[in-house]
């Protein structure tokens, strides 16, 4: 990301950055917190099972908007959390019949690291004047350096001794799925309307299920179908509602 921030020769402005710091800190630690409850949930959990639980973010956002942002909250709106809430007591429940509680634990994590995803949501909508690009850089810079003491304290020295054929994995997740993947997405998102921004963003989760089953031949009942069909479902629907109004929402 750095590089990409020097390859368009864009400058910091350290004013703005002063001027934002506090919420700047407190996204950047959502940002952190979101990536290790993420993670601790694909140890735990099928891939599908942890993806379904991180999409409840946009539920949370709805619930808390109304007390953080005084935003109104439709009928609609409810219809929607209440539907959505539907599906993740579906998932959770089958997941804790059909697989066992470790599965439960990693659906746990996964809402963990959604509640962290909707902090970020929301103290971006505080962040003001900043380009999107400058602020994913400043966000990511601050959540790796957050990243590094959570790993020393909790790991020690122990993630120097990485195997050599693992470290081409973690450059490309670090260079291609991070660096080159967010330098894409803000692009796009400069080129494209609010409706397709919220339509593309629904490919992330129904991808990792298609790789969950297909690739790893992860199992997933029925009952975890529909409720992932409703959570999806009315999460796309919310935001459809909302794209009469310009998108301020700056996802990292």
């Amino acid at each position: 990301m750095t590089c990409v921030v020097l390859m368009t020769k864009k400058k910091i402005p350290w004013n703005l950055v002063k001027s934002n710091f506090i919420c700047l800190i407190f996204s950047g630690i959502a940002l952190a917190g979101n990536w290790i409850f993420l993670y601790g949930s694909y140890q735990y959990t099928t891939v599908t099972n942890a993806t379904l639980a991180y999409y409840f973010a946009p539920v949370i956002v709805m619930i808390c908007s109304p007390i953080m942002l005084h935003e109104h909250l439709s009928v609609k709106k409810i219809l929607c959390i209440f539907t959505a809430v539907i599906g993740m007591v579906m998932i959770v429940g089958t997941g804790l019949s059909a697989f066992g509680k470790q599965d439960l634990l990693g659906i746990f994590l996964g809402v963990i690291a959604a509640v962290f995803y909707a902090s970020l949501m929301l103290v971006n909508k505080f962040i003001h004047d900043m380009d999107k690009l400058e602020l994913t850089m400043i966000q990511l810079g601050t959540a790796a350096v957050l990243l590094f003491f959570y790993v020393f304290f909790t790991e020690g020295l122990a993630f120097l001794s990485v195997s050599k054929s693992a470290l081409p994995f973690i450059a490309l997740l670090g260079i291609v799925n991070t660096g080159i993947g967010f330098w894409l997405f803000f692009s796009g998102m400069q080129k494209l309307s609010g409706q397709s921004i919220a339509v593309l963003s629904y490919v992330d989760p129904l991808v990792a299920i298609l790789i969950s089953g297909v690739v790893l031949q992860e199992r997933m009942t029925v009952v975890q179908v529909l409720g992932g069909i409703l959570l999806l479902g009315s999460t796309f629907t919310s935001e459809v509602k909302s794209l009469h109004k310009p998108h301020k929402n700056i996802i990292a």
